[in-house]
């Protein structure tokens, strides 16, 4: 199984704690074990294949944005502990911009979130934004300015719980979108807008 970086310096602990606590408990080993599992099943990092045409989910989860500003349509997914938190870019381009926002840790699927810590990665047509959840203190984008990504390539993940949002590129209207709030979406495979060629 493929899992993100930095996936060990995180399971690395409780599975290190699992043989001093035997001495306590058997049970706590056991509980020591499963917290070091889990961290590493949450760390995975799956293949995926991108279909040929449309915009593509940057995130596993569900949508839980789709919004009009200044012109723009966002549509945003917010990832549940239990979901894939590798984002991938949901169109091809080059990097802008890579830009840490400090803020705050509010939970990622409510409307305070749009002042939580984010990191937006810019490109010339769209914007990808990783926003921190209550429990996610750590954003790691994969790229840097200048770096050229196809669809559905990795960019960064999100450590513990999340949201993951797109501003579609400016001829994108709120009728392009093919996803609903609180429809499940894949990173790189669900195609969350698209524009037909008539």
């Amino acid at each position: 199984m493929r899992l993100a970086p930095g996936a060990w310096r995180y399971a690395a602990p409780p599975f290190l704690l699992a043989g001093p606590v035997g001495f306590l408990s058997p049970v706590a080993t056991l509980a020591a074990l499963a917290l070091g599992g889990a961290v590493l099943l949450f760390f995975r990092d799956p293949e995926r294949t991108s279909p040929a045409e449309g915009v593509l989910s940057p995130a596993d989860g569900r949508v839980s944005v789709i919004r009009e500003e200044d012109g723009r349509v966002r549509v945003g997914v917010f990832m549940n502990v239990t979901d894939v938190h590798v984002n991938r870019a949901p169109l091809a381009g080059r990097v802008e911009s890579v830009e840490h926002e400090p803020g705050a840790h509010r939970p990622a699927f409510s409307k305070e979130s749009d002042r939580n810590e984010r990191v937006r990665v810019g490109f010339p047509e769209h914007d990808l934004t990783l926003i921190a959840g209550a429990f996610a203190r750590r954003i790691h984008p994969y790229v840097e300015v200048g770096d050229a990504v196809e669809r559905g390539e990795r960019l960064g993940h999100i450590a513990f719980g999340s949201r993951a949002d797109v501003l579609l590129p400016p001829t994108f209207d709120v009728t392009d979108v093919s996803v609903a709030k609180g429809e499940r979406v894949r990173a790189g495979e669900t195609v969350i807008a698209a524009q037909s060629l008539e």
